[in-house]
């Protein structure tokens, strides 16, 4: 059986670490360097930096946070966020990333994947799908942080995101991402059965159950999550919302997380393994 791996996700706006649902309605929750470290020493795997305001700037906004983070954490980083071209690429490998994660680039010019995949090795690109799930039940791939229609068919897409070279595929259901209802089983597995490269579940992880019932699926490498771990950080270590940027307002409210179980990354990797899915803990 293979090992699983367990990924914090930290979306990042300006200096700060943003939450929202379904990609969108941010709420601020503090510095990613803080969040960063905590994961680190409580066992995560990787972390994903996404600066999720990039493409409203086409460019790439995360080198200070991570050649700062590189710096104290010894684990894989995935930088994504607006990176569209080979230099692009080339400069946040350069402050420390080890992985990139390619979305409306990718989609806008596949041969990007083709091309990066040969420069850098496949195993660093890494490409995002956001899928929403449309009225006539087809998935249809999104750009943007779910903001952008392509019309694109996420199955089809991943497949020749497959062929292309790309080292692994990060799926996300926008309409879970946030909700604390649990992995999109269907989508996921139905993606897994159709392309032979390693793919990680995102979004909508509320408990630990959730994140069991996705890795039982053999074909599923890994689970990104961040609700459940950033909720939990902050209840053991109260933010000083007053120097945050953005709306803060939910830092300073009596928190109630509703859906959500916040937990450890120590206690859902112990989870796993008391249901037989290996992983390191």
């Amino acid at each position: 059986m293979k090992t699983v791996r367990i990924i914090p996700r930290l979306d990042i706006k300006g200096p700060n670490l943003v939450k929202g649902i379904h990609l969108e309605g941010l709420r601020v929750l503090g510095k990613p360097s803080d969040f960063a470290k905590y994961y680190y020493e409580q066992g995560a795997d990787e972390l994903m930096f996404m600066d999720v305001v990039a493409s409203l700037y086409e460019r790439n906004s995360l080198h200070d946070i991570i050649s700062e983070t590189a710096k104290k954490i010894f684990i894989p980083i995935t930088v994504g966020g607006g990176l569209r071209s080979i230099s692009d690429i080339k400069e946040v490998l350069r402050v420390g990333a080890d992985k990139v994660c390619l979305n409306t680039a990718a989609i806008k010019n596949p041969q990007l994947i083709k091309d990066a995949s040969r420069m850098f090795g496949s195993s660093t690109i890494v490409v995002a799908i956001e899928a929403i799930k449309e009225n006539d039940g087809r998935y249809l791939a999104y750009t943007d942080n779910g903001r952008e229609h392509t019309g694109v068919d996420v199955f089809e897409w991943a497949q020749k995101v497959d062929e292309l070279g790309a080292g692994e595929i990060v799926i996300t259901s926008v309409d879970r991402e946030g909700t604390g209802q649990g992995y999109d089983l269907d989508l996921i597995s139905k993606l897994t059965k159709l392309v032979s490269i390693p793919v990680i579940a995102h979004g909508g992880a509320g408990k630990q159950d959730h994140v069991v019932d996705v890795l039982k699926d053999g074909n599923i490498s890994s689970a990104m999550i961040s609700s459940m771990f950033h909720y939990h950080f902050i209840k053991e270590n109260e933010s000083n919302a007053s120097s945050l940027e953005g709306n803060v307002e939910f830092l300073n409210q009596k928190r109630n997380f509703h859906t959500f179980e916040p937990c450890t990354i120590e206690e859902v990797k112990k989870r796993l393994i008391s249901n037989q899915i290996e992983c390191r803990l």
